[in-house]
């Protein structure tokens, strides 16, 4: 269950204010549909956080455990201070096609919006420290979705009452607080 909660909560915070949480919202102005929009953030993010978990899983096999929880550790840290640096939606991600309807795009924009992302990272991050693949990846998706459905239905309004540089420090603490957690290997210890 720790690897489903800290997956969900990690995630959950640093998508706050991400480029996907902002194409979320980009796609819910445009297209005004928010259930084929939601639908696709899902599909798009349980396919790419399944590959990343399995990345994760992966790396946890091929490194030695002191080799990987030194990995890891350091990895958590540099994810503190990139959630420290806001991100921006990219003008090519705000240009969609309505070729492949809204669910399509959804899927498509998302999925490519993902690749090499801050949640992304934190998801082979924590795919590599917990043994349960499958609760991380659900817990990452999770997150996800928890961010970005209220950004979907109430984007404009929730960005101007939330401060973003806020949430990000929080996200970074938590990833600072897990990668240093990690370094000393305290997990073993509970």
């Amino acid at each position: 269950m720790e690897a489903f909660l800290v997956s969900t909560g990690v995630v959950a915070l640093g998508e706050m204010g991400d480029k996907t949480q902002l194409l979320a919202i980009v796609l819910a102005a445009a297209f005004r549909r928010p259930w084929p929009i939601i639908a696709g953030i899902f599909v798009a993010t349980l396919v790419n956080h399944a590959a990343a978990g399995a990345v994760g899983g992966w790396v946890a096999q091929a490194m030695g455990p002191d080799v990987l929880r030194w990995v890891i550790g350091l990895s958590f840290l540099a994810m503190a201070g990139w959630m420290l640096i806001p991100d921006k939606l990219d003008e090519d991600d705000s240009r969609l096609s309505q070729r492949f309807g809204v669910f399509g795009t959804t899927v498509v924009a998302f999925f490519l919006a993902e690749m090499g992302d801050k949640t992304q990272i934190a998801t082979v991050a924590l795919a590599a420290r917990y043994a349960d693949l499958v609760q991380v990846v659900l817990g990452t998706t999770l997150g996800m979705m928890l961010a970005n459905v209220p950004a979907v239905f109430l984007g404009d309004r929730i960005a101007k009452r939330v401060s973003m540089r806020l949430v990000h420090g929080v996200a970074a603490a938590i990833f600072a607080v897990l990668g240093v957690l990690t370094l000393f290997n305290v997990g073993k210890l509970l």
